[in-house]
């Protein structure tokens, strides 16, 4: 309450008092409960005047959080109290040791007090009956732009989301990439080991990663969807385009992992955004009271869980099917779990090259994204940082090195002096003998052998064995040449008899103007 409320209040409560109503009736005029009416009640001005000036300066539990609330609110005036509460919750790492409600309350009197008003997207939903116990899942997909550590670069995020329907137990993995049917397969298997169980029937949107067609009611799946469905052995309902109904819960769940854990939170890397994310669920999506239930999702869940039918271990296959997709990086190196694979050289043909990896037992099978050829096999590393590098996929320098002076080397008239030459540069700039090989190339062209073999007995008897020296030498001799032609051109020139024309000419003398002119000048 600021000042000019509490004034106001007071006034009003005198003024009541003084019409005569009881406290009961002015406690309803004026949507103040009963303790507070009596607190300020029998004060008379001077009193509340010290009463509010406490206020003003008690400290509040949220205090110590002050200025970074005021920061988050004004670099993001849509933020939500919960998800300001939740970013206090992780970086407390618990409790913060107030609740909920009270940071609403401080945040209201901030957005007030700073005018950070917050921007509304009011949308509208209808009631939905709840399914029994273990019936029901939804699943739906969304995506999401967020910004990465340098606040400057954005990456395009995707999810897939998991809630069963009875407890509004949640379940989302994300990808940094579009996810394909088998990512998907892949998610359902990780969602069903999240659950300890599976449910009879799960609720799509017509999604192409799993429905191919819907013809008048009977539904073609993907191949790989239609396969694990009958191996999983769950029912699948599909629900029409704008059907609330049917998808309202998993919508809601979506919007809140894009709204509450992803917006404004700053990416580093997908491993870690995940593992974020499961802290999250934990904390908030499962930890908290859902706002139409009224229940903790994670204690209804000990009762529903029982309901779900037992998950067998995870569904393995000898086939690139149920494999995972990964970006291949400018190195030709894949990420997996904090540890890096390399592919042969030349995978890597742009940002949006793909491979798909398959976990078999101690070792991963990696495997061409379009044509499924198997690329390479590498022992899984149980420890994190480490990089494992098949010597296949190494480049073969020392080959095209040798290719490259044996082509340099035609190029110079001697060429036992020029191999002799390279074979001591490459010995003393070995870290950089190729590009040392393409400067020496470029200044031979349009050389001719004379100024070649005069620059390359230079720099061999003054111990230049550099490929700039060669290049700077080359050119001087080249540009000397030129300068050589060009005097011998003036020296023929000035044996050559002018006729009687040019004579003339020579004899021509440009006309004097007579002093007295400019004097005349200067003296009007």
């Amino acid at each position: 309450m600021n000042k000019e409320d509490g004034y106001k209040m007071h006034i009003k409560i005198h003024q009541l008092k003084e019409m005569g109503f009881n406290k009961s009736q002015i406690a309803r005029r004026l949507n103040i409960s009963r303790p507070t009416l009596n607190k300020y009640y029998d004060l008379n001005t001077e009193e509340f005047k010290e009463v509010l000036q406490s206020m003003s300066t008690r400290t509040k539990k949220a205090d110590k959080y002050h200025d970074k609330i005021l920061n988050w609110l004004k670099e993001h005036p849509d933020i939500s109290a919960s998800q300001i509460y939740d970013w206090i919750e992780e970086q407390a790492n618990g409790h913060p040791g107030f609740a909920e409600n009270t940071l609403r309350r401080y945040i209201r009197n901030l957005r007030k007090e700073h005018n950070i008003p917050k921007t509304r997207h009011p949308r509208f939903y209808e009631a939905v009956e709840d399914p029994p116990m273990g019936q029901q899942m939804q699943v739906d997909m969304g995506e999401k732009w967020v910004y990465k550590t340098d606040k400057i670069t954005r990456v395009k995020l995707y999810l897939i989301a998991f809630v069963l329907s009875h407890s509004r137990y949640k379940y989302i993995e994300w990808f940094d990439r579009p996810l394909t049917t088998a990512d998907v397969v892949a998610a359902h298997e990780n969602a069903f080991e999240y659950f300890k169980g599976i449910p009879e029937e799960a609720v799509y949107d017509q999604d192409s990663l799993i429905l191919y067609s819907e013809n008048y009611g009977d539904l073609i799946y993907t191949h790989q969807f239609a396969s694990y469905r009958l191996d999983r052995k769950f029912r699948v309902y599909m629900c029409r385009a704008a059907d609330p109904e049917s998808k309202g819960r998993i919508e809601n769940v979506v919007g809140y992992a894009k709204n509450n854990f992803a917006a404004h939170r700053t990416f580093i890397n997908l491993e870690k955004w995940n593992e974020d994310c499961l802290k999250w669920l934990e904390r908030r999506a499962n930890g908290k009271i859902h706002g139409t239930t009224k229940k903790i999702p994670a204690q209804v869940f000990t009762v529903e869980k029982q309901y779900l039918k037992p998950v067998s271990e995870k569904i393995k296959t000898n086939s690139s099917d149920l494999s995972i997709t990964y970006q291949v990086r400018k190195d030709n190196t894949i990420p997996i779990k904090g540890n890096r694979y390399s592919v042969p050289l030349g995978t890597y043909q742009g940002p949006e090259s793909y491979v798909k990896v398959l976990e078999d037992n101690d070792k991963y099978l990696i495997y061409d994204f379009e044509s499924t050829a198997k690329l390479a096999e590498h022992k899984i590393i149980k420890t994190k940082g480490k990089l494992s590098k098949n010597r296949d996929h190494v480049r073969k320098k020392s080959a095209n090195i040798n290719k490259l002076i044996e082509k340099i080397t035609l190029l110079f008239p001697d060429n036992k002096r020029a191999d002799k030459f390279l074979a001591r540069i490459r010995k003393e700039k070995q870290r950089y003998i190729r590009d040392q090989l393409l400067v020496i190339e470029k200044a031979l062209e349009d050389k001719d052998s004379e100024t070649i073999t005069e620059a390359l007995e230079y720099c061999i008897g003054n111990k230049l064995y550099s490929a700039s020296d060669f290049r700077d030498i080359i050119s001087y001799y080249d540009k000397e040449k030129i300068k050589s032609k060009n005097d011998d051109i003036l020296l023929v020139a000035d044996n050559i008899a002018l006729n009687e024309k040019d004579k003339a000419k020579l004899a021509a003398k440009p006309a004097v103007r007579d002093l007295d002119v400019y004097q005349k000048i200067f003296d009007s």
